[in-house]
């Protein structure tokens, strides 16, 4: 599993997952955004799953788990590029809506957020 971590002006993260996502990788994860999270500087996290070929239960608690981590500050959550199996899953956890038809640079700016200085 590689993944990739970037932080965008204005409070936005994008998550670029690789591979496959299971357990282990979630947990690295999970603690790479934590501070930030905790710290309150971030409002939304853009999950892009275009090269991500698996991912299993743990996946979905991963993401699941930091839209809960959001709630008291009202914090956004886009998944962008899921597989259709993916889709499907997400659709069937009730996380349809967070699937966005965009690419990344539309959704920051949809989120009101600046990409490289634009």
């Amino acid at each position: 599993m590689k993944h990739q971590l970037l932080f965008v002006e204005d409070g936005i993260a994008i998550i670029r997952l690789k591979g496959e996502l299971d357990h282990h990788a979630t947990q690295l994860i999970r603690d790479e955004i934590s501070e930030s999270l905790y710290r309150g500087t971030l409002r939304a996290i853009i999950w892009n799953l275009k090269d991500l070929q698996f991912m299993d239960s743990a996946g979905i608690g991963l993401i699941l788990g930091r839209m809960r981590d959001f709630v008291p500050t009202n914090g956004q959550t886009v998944i962008l590029h899921p597989s259709e199996t993916m889709k499907k899953i997400f659709q069937y956890s009730g996380l349809g809506s967070y699937v966005w038809p965009t690419t990344e640079e539309e959704t920051i700016a949809e989120l009101g957020g600046i990409l490289n200085g634009q």
